[in-house]
């Protein structure tokens, strides 16, 4: 599994590429904008995409739908608690920051789903708290997790939007992530990896 990530959008937000260098299957992970120079890349090194997985509704995590999905017709996931997120300005905050922005053709799915894409398996883990769908993507064979906002590098989520719970968030994290081998490497929404072992010894949140 080879993974680069592309730091795109108004805030920064680490949108990734989960490739099988075999095949050149590739699926998206939180597309927060199109740029030139991305779509560039998919198609100078024959990258095949598959899927777009959400880790969460919000519109930093999903403005570049448009331009990805004018390119590549392939399904867009999402837990099914943040549908109305992608579907609502306000819920996913682009009323707040632009002038608004909604999606309305994303596949739901649930806790302990799995979705196999690029030759690859990834379960599909609820961790509600920083939205009520937000949910973190697992791959256990290559102990590779891909977590959105819920956990960050010696830091956490934000709780302070609609939907929002921190007494969620915690208990996602504690009950759902931290009981993860330690040597798992961890992909969040923003800012730079880290890994599950680490978090337990350093993050100041939990």
């Amino acid at each position: 599994m080879k993974i680069e990530k592309f730091v795109t959008g108004i805030i920064s937000t680490n949108c990734y590429l989960v490739i099988n260098e075999e095949t050149k299957q590739t699926v998206i992970i939180d597309p927060a904008a199109s740029p030139e120079y991305l779509m560039n890349h998919l198609k100078s090194e024959g990258l095949k995409v598959e899927a777009i997985f959400l880790t969460h509704g919000h519109f930093d995590h999903m403005m570049g739908l448009d331009g990805f999905l004018k390119e590549y017709d392939v399904p867009v996931y999402v837990e099914e608690e943040d549908e109305e997120v992608l579907q609502d300005p306000r819920l996913n905050l682009s009323a707040t920051y632009i002038e608004g922005y909604v999606f309305t053709k994303a596949e739901t799915v649930q806790d302990g789903e799995i979705l196999s894409f690029a030759g690859y398996e990834f379960r599909v883990i609820h961790t509600p708290g920083h939205t009520k769908g937000g949910c973190c993507y697992y791959v256990e064979a290559e102990n590779t997790l891909f977590c959105g906002d819920t956990l960050f590098q010696a830091s956490v989520g934000r709780t302070d939007f609609p939907n929002s719970s921190m007494s969620d968030l915690m208990h996602s994290i504690r009950e759902k992530l931290l009981t993860l081998p330690d040597e798992t490497k961890v992909y969040p929404g923003h800012m730079g990896e880290t890994t599950i072992g680490y978090e337990k010894q350093n993050n100041p949140f939990i």
